[in-house]
C-alpha cells in the first residue's frame, strides 16, 4: 500500500476521515452490484430484510436499516412504485410485505451481497475483511450506545 505522506498526521489518523473515505470506496462497489438488478444498495437491503421478515412494521425495518421513519417511508414508495413491496396499514401501524415480484429478486439480491462481499474479500483478505467488519460493527455499537446516554 502506498504511503500519502500529505496526511501522515492529520486525516490518515483520523477515524472520521478513514470510515468515510471506506464508506465511499464500499458504496461504490455495492452499488456497481446491485446496479444489475435495478435497486440502489439501500433499497435491496431493504427488499432482503421485508422478504426475510415479511409483515414487518414500518418502525422495525427503519430499526433493521438504521434510518429515520421518514427516509424508511421513501424507501417504500420507491419499492412500492416498482412493484417490489406492499404496504398494509392496521391502525395507525403499516406493515410492509414483499410482492411476489419484490419474492423473486430474493436470490438475485443474495448473490449480489455474495458478489460484495468476493469483491472486497479479494482485496482485503477474507478474515481480515470478516475482522474488519466485526471491528467496526462493534465500534459503532459501543458509540452508540455512549452517544445516546
Amino acid at each position: 500500500m502506498k504511503k500519502d505522506v500529505r496526511c501522515e498526521d492529520t486525516l490518515c489518523t483520523c477515524l472520521y476521515f478513514a470510515s468515510n473515505k471506506l464508506n465511499r470506496l464500499i458504496s461504490r462497489m455495492a452499488d456497481e452490484e446491485f446496479s444489475r438488478i435495478g435497486l440502489s444498495t439501500p433499497h435491496a437491503f431493504a427488499l432482503m430484510a421485508i422478504n426475510t421478515e415479511p409483515g414487518l412494521s414500518q418502525n422495525e425495518l427503519s430499526k433493521i436499516l438504521n434510518i429515520k421513519p421518514s427516509t424508511t417511508s421513501r424507501f417504500i414508495d420507491k419499492l412500492e412504485s416498482k412493484g417490489l413491496a406492499t404496504r398494509k396499514v392496521k391502525g395507525k401501524v403499516s406493515y410492509i410485505y414483499p410482492t411476489e415480484k419484490g419474492g423473486t429478486l430474493k436470490e438475485e439480491i443474495e448473490e449480489c451481497w455474495r458478489n460484495l462481499y468476493q469483491r472486497y474479500s479479494k482485496i482485503l483478505g477474507e478474515k481480515e475483511g470478516i475482522e474488519l467488519t466485526e471491528l467496526i460493527y462493534k465500534s459503532a455499537n459501543e458509540l452508540e450506545d455512549k452517544f445516546q446516554d
